[in-house]
């Protein structure tokens, strides 16, 4: 939820709007955006245009890597941890006849179910939830349940993820998707160590460690850039590409008026082709 409101506010604060999303708001509810509305001032602070700035141009740039897996002829896209994801009830590629899984824990999935249904957004024909209980099944397992086809290339968002899980069980995941059918491919962000940030970016890891783990989900898995791409490529990845604050910034924020861009480098986002 405080994902989905940070994706909302960028809808009402940011101008050009990096993620362009009609869902943004009806999804979070009229008292959540009408206190997004009364707390104005406070989402224009440096720190909540930095954080939001990066929640929204990761789901911006998963989606651009989906646009060029379409071009390769890709026609499933997986949601992993989809939560209040909305591109599945915007998808654009509903000619090119993209399925979309949305993956996630079952009672994540009916509360967003409840919640679209509240908002009056219709649930496309295209659309496939995998509700999926990782303690007792695995993702191969609830995605074959769901009808997921492993003989097609898929392509995979897995977005705010990563560094909540233990790094044999991010290992894993990749190696599942590295397994999948040639074409497809998987974007998805992390957070480097601590010890490759400068003291600013140490202290604003600090500060939102701090924050995840009083919320229950503390930070377990950091990744070093190059070792990690080395480690995708080793189990069959290809056409890797990390992009780092700066890289970010060149993208997506170049020459804006209103100073949105990313501040802060303990955030990387990365995409590689099977």
């Amino acid at each position: 939820m405080r994902v989905a409101m940070r994706r909302a506010a960028h809808q009402l604060f940011d101008h050009p709007k990096v993620l362009d999303d009609p869902i943004a708001l009806p999804i979070i509810g009229p008292e959540a955006a009408a206190k997004l509305e009364a707390e104005r001032n406070r989402h224009k602070s440096r720190v909540a245009r930095n954080l939001r700035a990066f929640l929204v141009v990761r789901s911006r740039f998963a989606e651009d890597e989906l646009a060029r897996a379409i071009v390769r002829g890709v026609r499933q896209c997986v949601i992993l941890g989809a939560g209040l994801d909305t591109f599945a009830y915007r998808n654009p590629y509903e000619d090119y006849a993209l399925r979309v899984f949305e993956v996630d824990y079952p009672a994540t999935q009916e509360w967003k179910r409840q919640r679209l249904a509240t908002a009056g957004i219709a649930i496309p024909p295209s659309v496939t939830y995998a509700p999926v209980d990782f303690e007792r099944q695995t993702l191969a397992e609830g995605l074959k349940l769901a009808g997921f086809d492993a003989s097609k290339a898929a392509f995979f968002s897995w977005l705010g993820v990563t560094m909540y899980l233990t790094e044999d069980a991010a290992m894993a995941t990749f190696g599942f998707i590295a397994s999948t059918s040639p074409g497809g491919g998987v974007a998805f962000d992390y957070t480097v160590p601590r010890s490759s940030l400068n003291w600013v970016g140490r202290l604003a890891l600090d500060a939102l460690s701090y924050r995840v783990a009083a919320a229950g989900e503390p930070f377990r898995t950091f990744f070093d850039p190059s070792v990690l791409e080395e480690r995708l490529r080793r189990i069959g990845f290809s056409r890797v590409e990390d992009l780092d604050a700066a890289e970010i910034n060149a993208r997506y924020f170049k020459d804006r008026a209103d100073r949105l861009k990313i501040t802060s480098s303990l955030g990387h986002l990365m995409s590689a082709e099977v």
